[in-house]
């Protein structure tokens, strides 16, 4: 029987996959990834974006420690990767589940047989809900848990799911939001309405809270504490007025990949409860980590001591014109680059004969929709170079690449990671 997973390694090779070797057309993914490739010797053509081999190892590693150290469960966000092999990495290393923000991406997890989906948007569209009510109805072992934050919310959500005919209720958790940030009730009153509202429904199950605190207005430490107190007493206070009676246990859930150190701080703290409680974080881009943004915001540069991330990214583009002796232009651009964080960094030279020097001085000055124009006081490479860029931003790195290179330190291509946007 053939498998999801199988059938990835079975895709046909072709013009739809930027950076693989044209000689490799034909072939299937699984067969090229037998021949281990060498990335620089083996036909591939740039721009190239790979992704590290030992990077991700590591990353995965220390995220599954972090959470057992403060008895988390881990559910990252899926949007970041969009790719299943690595979701089913991250179940492997301990996940409760995959965290995903629309119905597609929750398609996508089912497909590959995720179990538990956390969905962290309110959801109001009924074909989505009357699909998520066929999942669950058809597998007893599957498990979906959605935001609300409205009476009008639950209302369409419940009309959904009556018409559906859904058989099991749908679990739900009151989300927490901030005046002036995203959605989420603005606070405990609003949300003990949206939980009654939840209450008078057979629809829907309340089995928590939860929120995003990336999105408090000017975040910092002391900020983000209050907000994750807040929801903190907010499980608290829905748990004395027994709204959560239908629940097996009480989640409470929050955690981007900027404050996670707080989160866990904060969970620490939680009061006892009527119920075990699943304190779940949800930090999705530590998988790769980047070369900017969030390498600059990781809460492993305030506690050390707790782990680290490694950038696994580094995309490779070959100098294609140097029309001044200051500058050089690259084969990689808007299509290729993430650069809604700034732009990328230059970190490596490789000449044609194979020999590597830093990018110490170099600089990526700006991006056009092909081209990256590379100036700086170093050494300009020379038409012909490849240059091998950091970027900043997983999100908007994975988007662009439906195929991905995983390569090991010494440059050997292992895998081919395909992403699902």
């Amino acid at each position: 029987m053939s498998t999801p997973f199988a059938r990835l390694e079975n895709e046909i090779v072709d013009h739809r996959f930027k950076g693989l070797p044209p000689d490799a057309e034909g072939r299937t993914v699984g067969a090229l990834a037998a021949e281990r490739r060498c990335l620089y010797t083996g036909g591939f053509t740039t721009p190239v974006l790979t992704l590290s081999a030992e990077a991700v190892e590591h990353n995965l590693s220390s995220m599954e420690r972090f959470a057992a150290r403060h008895g988390l469960v881990l559910a990252p966000h899926g949007k970041t990767s969009m790719a299943p092999q690595l979701f089913r990495r991250q179940l492997d290393h301990g996940a409760w589940g995959i965290t995903v923000a629309v119905p597609h991406q929750a398609r996508v997890a089912r497909a590959f047989g995720v179990q538990r989906i956390f969905l962290a948007n309110e959801l109001v569209d009924p074909v989505a809900l009357a699909w998520l009510a066929g999942e669950q109805d058809a597998d007893p072992g599957f498990r979906c848990v959605v935001y609300v934050d409205s009476g009008r919310g639950v209302e369409l959500m419940d009309a959904a799911l009556r018409d559906a005919g859904a058989r099991r209720p749908l679990d739900v958790v009151v989300e927490l939001g901030a005046p002036g940030g995203r959605s989420g009730v603005r606070d405990a009153r609003a949300a003990a309405d949206v939980a009654a509202a939840a209450a008078e429904t057979a629809t829907l199950r309340l089995v928590g809270v939860a929120g995003y605190e990336g999105e408090v207005p000017g975040g910092d430490a002391e900020s983000v504490r209050a907000w994750l107190d807040g929801l903190c007493e907010l499980a608290a206070e829905l748990d004395k007025a027994g709204r959560f009676s239908a629940a097996d246990e009480i989640v409470v859930s929050a955690g981007g990949s900027a404050w996670f150190d707080e989160v866990a701080a904060a969970f620490t703290e939680l009061p006892e409860l009527s119920r075990p409680v699943c304190a779940m974080l949800r930090s999705g881009a530590y998988i790769s980590h980047d070369d900017g943004r969030y390498r600059d915001i990781t809460p492993f540069n305030r506690v050390p001591h707790e782990g680290s991330l490694l950038p696994a990214f580094r995309l490779w583009a070959q100098v294609v014109s140097q029309p001044e002796p200051s500058l050089a232009l690259v084969n990689a651009g808007k299509r290729d680059i993430a650069y809604d964080f700034g732009l990328p960094e230059v970190q490596a030279v490789r000449t044609p004969d194979g020999v590597v020097r830093g990018g110490h001085g170099l600089v990526v000055g700006k991006v056009a929709d092909q081209h990256a124009f590379i100036t700086g006081t170093g050494e300009v490479p020379r038409v012909g170079d490849w240059v091998g860029l950091g970027m900043s931003h997983p999100c908007t790195i994975f988007d662009k690449w439906p195929l991905i290179p995983l390569v090991a330190g010494d440059g050997t291509v292992t895998d081919y990671i395909r992403t699902f946007f």
